[in-house]
């Protein structure tokens, strides 16, 4: 990976192609917590991708892994899944992981939304959307993870009594994120957390939150819990 780079460094164009090129070839490396997302079947199993039946938990958008690096030491008896579409936070995040030796974690390199779709029917305990990129021109809208589409894929893949946990720090996200989530009846909205008093660097749920809440930014959390009685059951 290119770090503290100065133009003085890059003697010519090739040899700055060559950084570039070596750069690219260490990020397409494979690594021991990546599963990627070529190869996998239409439905994926679980079982396989972690070597037994703990309870799964999903976080789309891991980006540098600070919430899996504290919620997989605190469940060690749960699975977690992070799937980050830029390859070099992928990448990073997974090397924190692999750092620190925990052994239920996997990182997906790639689209969530992809993915989603290749998840078992009621196979997942938890997914957390923390700080998705809003995305701030109206006309980008439609490019937000959080849309009809991904709430349901998150309501089939859900055991009954599972979670979607999010959280933003934009309030325009959060007013859509409540309009939408009337329209899945079946998800009953949780008491809203309060939020802790940080006890040190790492005590934030992501990286984002803690540059926000040090920054004095309000932060928006809601939680959604399925219920037990599934549409079609």
């Amino acid at each position: 990976m290119i770090t503290d780079e100065s133009p003085g460094d890059i003697e010519s164009p090739s040899d700055e192609s060559e950084v570039l090129d070596n750069n690219l070839a260490h990020l397409l490396k494979p690594h021991p917590l990546f599963i990627e997302m070529e190869g996998l079947p239409e439905t994926i199993s679980f079982r396989e991708i972690f070597g037994n039946d703990n309870p799964v938990e999903i976080e789309v958008g891991s980006g540098k892994a600070l919430f899996l690096r504290q919620a997989t030491q605190a469940r060690p008896f749960h699975n977690f899944l992070g799937i980050e579409i830029v390859r070099k936070y992928a990448r990073h995040g997974a090397d924190r992981l692999k750092n620190i030796g925990v052994a239920n974690v996997k990182i997906l390199p790639g689209d969530a939304l992809r993915f989603l779709r290749k998840v078992p029917d009621h196979s997942v305990t938890i997914v957390h959307l923390y700080y998705p990129d809003p995305w701030w021109k109206r006309k980008h809208h439609k490019r937000r993870v959080f849309t009809t589409e991904f709430v349901a894929d998150v309501q089939r893949i859900l055991k009954p009594g599972g979670q979607l946990l999010i959280a933003t720090d934009v309030g325009d996200y959060y007013e859509q994120v409540i309009m939408l989530m009337k329209e899945f009846s079946q998800f009953q909205p949780l008491p809203a957390e309060e939020l802790n008093e940080p006890k040190h660097d790492l005590d934030y749920l992501t990286n984002f939150e803690r540059k926000f809440r040090k920054q004095g930014r309000p932060v928006y959390r809601v939680s959604y819990a399925l219920g037990k009685e599934l549409p079609g059951s």
